[in-house]
């Protein structure tokens, strides 16, 4: 595995430099699953979860489109995950700033659907169980030739137009950074659900998410880009298992020590994917000036999920003196004058 230099202690500002993670992504997309952490039992954070049918917490990870990890929370499971799928947004500070969100049906709801809607972000989550999802009709006079058996309630326009101003000062507070999303959902979702501000970002978020799923079923594409995206982060959990190994379980009973130690094993993964683009552009040019077809196409089949060159046991050895090459994010052949 080439070595990293020194100046590449933020990955994912190197991973950007490169021409290459851009034919796998326009960096515009994040997406954003959870994945079971087994603990010590008598922890803080852990509990039992019915999904994995184990003892532990969740690491809620999200990656950008071009495969690179943008941020890590550790959470408990009895949280919805929907709940803290804004908090990475809002504190990235990569050069990678998505405006669109990806994610399973644990992460949405009505009201993240209205934040979003507020906050500039186009949540596309992979839809599980359609036949009990809820449609809503702009007014109750209004009826459809052949999908009406989908609607059911009313939107309440009234309710959104009366508290338009409240919600937008809300999400002026969090653009300001004075309170996280998470923060917010958690005590309108959680206290106050008969609250007037959680009815208006319920009934904002009914409007977004009825026109999603309207979209989400009729238009193949849209289903495809959506599985196609939601794929990546399931390769990149499978990625990050492998790195972390020999230590399936936190040992640690500090919510703080847990959370770094997450964080750090994404920012290993980062740095190795970092090293597999910079070995990826040096092997793809090599193939061009050797007179081989390389084309975006054949670009965009490769990832920087590979594992086969990299030794995770065996003996290292540390020269100070041998300095490995400087990064050179420079375009592809065909990219040449593009």
């Amino acid at each position: 595995m080439t070595a990293l230099p020194s100046r590449s202690r933020n990955p994912s500002g190197g991973y950007a430099r490169f021409p290459l993670p851009r034919h796998w992504g326009g960096g515009r997309t994040a997406i954003a699953d959870g994945t079971h952490v087994k603990l010590r039992e008598n922890n803080l954070m852990g509990s039992r979860h019915i999904r994995y049918a184990g003892y532990g917490g969740i690491a809620y990870h999200h990656i950008a489109d071009t495969y690179i990890a943008l941020f890590t929370s550790f959470i408990s499971c009895g949280v919805w995950e929907a709940v803290h799928i804004l908090d990475a947004l809002m504190k990235n500070r990569s050069a990678i700033q998505p405006d669109t969100l990806h994610a399973d049906t644990q992460g949405q709801s009505e009201p993240v659907f209205g934040l979003c809607r507020l906050l500039g972000i186009k949540l596309m989550p992979r839809m599980r169980g359609l036949s009990d999802a809820v449609f809503y009709r702009p007014n109750k006079s209004i009826r459809y030739q052949h999908i009406d058996a989908l609607f059911g309630d009313e939107i309440d326009w009234d309710l959104i137009a009366t508290h338009a101003r409240d919600m937008i000062q809300v999400v002026l507070s969090i653009q300001a950074g004075r309170v996280m999303p998470s923060m917010l959902l958690r005590k309108l979702g959680t206290y106050n659900r008969k609250s007037l501000l959680y009815r208006a970002f319920r009934e904002l978020g009914r409007v977004e998410r009825t026109l999603f799923l309207l979209r989400f079923i009729s238009n193949i594409e849209v289903r495809q880009v959506i599985r196609a995206e939601t794929t990546k982060i399931e390769a990149y959990n499978e990625f990050l298992d492998w790195v972390c190994f020999g230590g399936p379980v936190v040992k640690s009973g500090d919510p703080v020590e847990q959370e770094k130690q997450l964080k750090y094993a994404s920012l290993v993964a980062n740095a190795v994917m970092l090293s597999n683009v910079a070995d990826l552009t040096e092997v793809l040019r090599a193939m061009a000036n050797d007179g081989q077809p390389v084309t975006a196409d054949l670009v965009a089949c490769t990832s920087p999920y590979l594992r086969e060159h990299i030794r995770r046991f065996g003996r290292f050895s540390l020269d100070m003196a041998d300095l490995p090459n400087p990064l050179n994010p420079q375009p592809l052949p065909f990219e040449v004058g593009l």
